[in-house]
């Protein structure tokens, strides 16, 4: 058998160094290019990496079926997606691009024109709000999340501190709660998102998260983790909070917003990634009234 194309090689925090190096280049608001999200969500995706020049190659399994990335960076684009090619070539099956933002389809459209079918991933489209929106719930269309936290600053001896190593089993004991109280309601998600929780938390100083943690009377009831994915937008990869304490929510994702606002004084957007297709997170996402919805697509060669 022929060697392979791309020596495709598993994720490991080794490697953080030069994927943040790329994303930094590539400098995109979405959720699926940073390399917290590569690592936490690796179990769930399988996921594979690789380098050619000044692009990142990705393969994963989406949906059952084998896929890529978009190869984010910098410099020639072609020459990663011929490589991509000849990969999909030699395994024998079709070439498919998940995470295409409306910017990299131009791209592939200038270098391949009516090379690629584009389908809208409708379920995994980012939420993106404007940070000084959800550091106030300024106006009337957020006033209902306003209430929500005066009732809850009125109603609780509350604190948000910056989450650390030490408040990290805490976390864990509310989400073993949360899991318990919302698992019919998300069915087998809430495993795959449990078990990437624990990656992050496992590995949380070294893939450079950062988080915030809402206690009432000293007690965590909530917690948020994320991490920058470009110059001006932070990507909340987790947020949980205690459903039975009205407010709780709101709280916690105003208070992480403040918090991120004076660490990184360029934030304009926080990214609240996808909904994954569950109206009832959609209608919540909606809720916090999103600045704009961030288009992704999955991109097919057309054969022949």
């Amino acid at each position: 058998m022929t060697p392979a194309p791309i020596a495709f090689k598993p994720v490991t925090l080794c490697d953080k160094a030069w994927v943040d190096e790329l994303v930094r280049a590539e400098n995109s608001p979405s959720a699926d290019y940073n390399f917290g999200n590569i690592y936490i969500w690796d179990k769930f995706y399988r996921q594979l990496i690789a380098r050619t020049g000044d692009r990142m190659l990705v393969k994963l399994r989406y949906e059952g079926q084998p896929a890529f990335v978009f190869p984010i960076g910098s410099g020639p684009l072609r020459p990663a997606i011929e490589l991509l090619r000849q990969f999909a070539a030699w395994r024998g099956y079709p070439l498919a691009i998940r995470g295409v933002t409306e910017e990299h389809r131009a791209l592939l459209e200038r270098e391949y024109p009516g090379g690629f079918t584009y389908t809208l991933e409708e379920n995994y489209l980012d939420y993106l709000y404007r940070a000084e929106k959800l550091a106030t719930y300024a106006g009337k269309s957020l006033h209902g999340k306003k209430n929500h936290c005066n009732r809850f600053e009125a109603e609780h001896d509350w604190d948000f501190v910056p989450l650390t190593r030490e408040l990290i089993p805490g976390c864990l004991d509310m989400l073993v709660v949360w899991n318990e109280d919302n698992s019919q309601r998300l069915d087998k998600s809430v495993a795959n998102e449990h078990n990437a929780i624990l990656r992050a938390f496992a590995a949380f100083e070294r893939l450079g998260l950062e988080g915030g943690v809402l206690r009432a009377g000293g007690e965590i009831v909530g917690f948020s983790l994320g991490e920058m994915c470009a110059s001006d937008t932070f990507d909340v990869h987790f947020e949980k909070a205690r459903i039975d304490l009205n407010g709780a929510y709101p709280m916690v994702c105003r208070e992480l917003t403040r918090m991120l606002l004076n660490r990184h004084p360029g934030l304009v957007y926080m990214n609240r990634e996808d909904d994954m297709g569950f109206e009832s997170l959609r209608q919540s996402k909606l809720s916090y009234k999103p600045e704009y919805l961030l288009k992704k697509y999955f991109a097919r060669w057309v054969d022949g």
